[in-house]
């Protein structure tokens, strides 16, 4: 076993903990689905949650050059999956007995504390991008930006309804144009 396949049992395993909560989520609100009032921004989030999850499992192929790995390196890598785990779990309501689950409550209720978990997600890229990868401007750009208008929609605590709608739309437009700009990159042989 090669240090990269030891390392990334780990990875994956926890990505694949954060993509289960997804599937059980959207699993539990199908079972109850007659209690359930669907808010799309907030799906839109779950999708969007859930392409993070298979792009870091995706990109994780990139640092299989790396032939030795130091414990303080392997931390810092876990933290990104570990983040998306949380933000995975905190896209769904609780387990309850509501007669009603209404994402749209739920989604204004909990909106300050996804966007946080976002914040620290879009730094841990950054930093990745930064440190590891080595990008230039355009590497830490779009995580600059990913990281300031979420801060600024918690410190502001925005809750405008065509906002909270447009910033699922640029999040989803924006990462479809990244993964078709980037299709030949994104190779896996």
């Amino acid at each position: 076993m090669s240090p990269f396949e030891f390392v990334t049992v780990l990875i994956s395993i926890i990505l694949g903990l954060g993509i289960t909560q997804i599937m059980s989520g959207i699993a539990d609100l199908i079972h109850q689905w007659e209690k359930v009032k669907l808010y799309w921004p907030h799906m839109l989030w779950v999708l969007l949650v859930f392409v993070l999850h298979v792009q870091e499992w995706w990109l994780i192929w990139e640092l299989k050059e790396v032939t030795t790995w130091r414990l303080p390196f392997f931390l810092f890598e876990i933290l990104y999956p570990i983040n998306l785990f949380i933000l995975a779990r905190i896209l769904f309501p609780a387990q309850g007995n509501e007669e009603t689950i209404d994402l749209k409550n739920f989604y204004f209720k909990s909106y300050r504390k996804f966007f946080l978990m976002f914040i620290i997600l879009s730094s841990l890229s950054a930093i990745e991008n930064i440190f590891i990868h080595e990008f230039g401007i355009e590497g830490w750009l779009v995580n600059a930006l990913l990281l300031a208008v979420p801060l600024i929609v918690v410190l502001k605590k925005w809750e405008a309804e065509w906002l909270h709608q447009f910033l699922a739309i640029v999040l989803l437009a924006a990462m479809v144009v990244g993964i078709v700009l980037n299709i030949d990159e994104w190779l896996v042989s």
